[in-house]
């Protein structure tokens, strides 16, 4: 499997979840010039953009994949979900706004292990 393929299979797993979790998946995969969201989900009036990063069980060497999100990845989700709110017509007023990500480990025997943190981070200095 490659990494495009395993990073599908992840984020697949993660939407999967937040659905289980009474999340209402409203998008996958937005791209943009610049930038993408892997999920965009909503639940009551919480709209969250949630990052989904993933390691192979067989490259863990303790850490974490959560610790692969730099400042300038951050900064291109945050524009990139800006721009989904405007083209979607979505009012930032309406919502509680979050910023999510999803670390997932696979094991030996295929299944994951999820870490999910909420409000990971804000725009705030972005």
């Amino acid at each position: 499997m490659n990494t495009r393929e395993s990073g599908a299979e992840a984020e697949s797993f993660t939407a999967d979840w937040l659905m289980k979790q009474g999340w209402e998946i409203l998008d996958r995969n937005f791209f943009m010039k610049g930038g993408e969201l892997d999920i965009v989900a909503k639940k009551d009036d919480t709209l969250a953009f949630v990052e989904v990063r993933s390691w192979d069980h067989q490259f863990w060497d303790g850490g974490t994949p959560l610790e692969t999100i730099h400042p300038a990845k951050i900064k291109h989700i945050i524009k990139t979900a800006l721009y989904y709110m405007k083209i979607k017509r979505i009012k930032m007023q309406d919502f509680n706004i979050r910023f999510d990500v999803a670390g997932l480990i696979k094991k030996d025997d295929g299944a994951f292990d999820i870490d999910y943190i909420e409000a990971a981070f804000d725009a705030t200095g972005y």
